[in-house]
């Protein structure tokens, strides 16, 4: 019987190695093939980030693949479906993704001496035009589920000033795309995504089942 291969996208300012754990347990709990992904979030465009992904699925010869990407590793990976109507089949899980903005991030842009260190893809995919204005049509394709956080652990809540409920860098309302296929919110900080078994858990039942598992999720512990 194959095995379901799980690519691990991380997010911004990071690497590969920060999905290691996310990795290990969908390995080891729920039997994937997980691999780790890394690419130029800083100096790479979000097309160019897109086509090394799309790029690295081709060359390891994957014919379905599921993606879970933390952060702007979710938007990367929406836009090399956006861009490749032939990509492999297989659903995504986007992990505290800025799908429809970041007030953070808008507010940093508005800053001279930001610039260098938001970079390019951040900005084409996120500040410029975010995923809810060019990747609706994705989901209509294949089946994507969101994981937002609820505990406001990070320094974006500084210079965001939210109002509603966030992870300490992205809001919840940030995290929306129209025609997902499901969207969970989880008492987790942004980083604390990367470190929690219950976000793979959740991560991998949706890539199991297509939707989440609520009735477990609420014992969940902060990180």
């Amino acid at each position: 019987m194959d095995i379901d291969t799980v690519i691990c996208l991380h997010g911004f300012w990071s690497h590969g190695m920060g999905m290691f754990l996310i990795k290990r347990r969908l390995e080891k709990e729920y039997g994937f093939r997980a691999m780790l992904f890394s690419y130029p979030s800083v100096r790479g465009t979000l097309d160019e980030n897109a086509a090394a992904l799309a790029n690295f699925i081709q060359k390891e010869g994957i014919t379905r693949t599921h993606i879970v990407g933390h952060s702007l590793g979710g938007v990367v990976a929406l836009r090399m479906f956006a861009n490749d109507a032939d990509a492999p089949p297989g659903r995504l899980v986007c992990l505290g993704s800025p799908l429809a903005g970041s007030r953070a991030a808008d507010f940093l842009s508005q800053q001279d001496w930001a610039e260098p260190i938001l970079g390019r893809s951040l900005a084409t995919g996120v500040i410029d035009t975010p995923a809810s204005d060019w990747a609706r049509h994705v989901c209509a394709q294949r089946e994507v589920g969101i994981i937002a956080g609820t505990l406001p652990i990070g320094l974006g809540q500084f210079v965001a000033e939210f109002d509603e409920e966030n992870d300490g860098t992205i809001a919840v309302s940030e995290t929306q795309l129209e025609g997902a296929r499901d969207h969970l919110t989880m008492p987790v900080s942004h980083k604390g995504m990367l470190v929690s078994p219950d976000v793979v858990d959740q991560a991998a039942a949706f890539l199991k089942r297509g939707e989440f598992l609520r009735e477990t999720h609420s014992g969940s512990e902060p990180f």
